[in-house]
């Protein structure tokens, strides 16, 4: 579960998303977070780095993708001018 599923920002902007578990004291709670890989399906519109850290580069709109094994969830962007 992400912390939003929406996020709108400006360019030159950064926001953070930061991944939980449900239930939050989950066994395996702390190997998913860990094991969580982002992804913009458009890196000229905005990237992600590994802490889940979102840049708004260009006005338009993607979609940022944290995966943990079997686990995604997707957080649509759209930046501003």
């Amino acid at each position: 579960m992400t912390s939003q599923k929406t996020a709108s920002i400006k360019v030159g902007d950064t926001r953070n998303i930061t991944i939980t578990t449900v239930p939050v004291d989950a066994d395996d709670s702390a190997a998913i977070i860990a094991g969580v890989a982002w992804k913009s399906s458009d890196e000229s519109v905005a990237t992600v780095n590994s802490d889940g850290t979102i840049t708004a580069v260009t006005a338009g709109s993607t979609t940022i993708t944290a995966t943990s094994g079997s686990f995604t969830v997707t957080v649509a962007v759209t930046v501003t001018e």
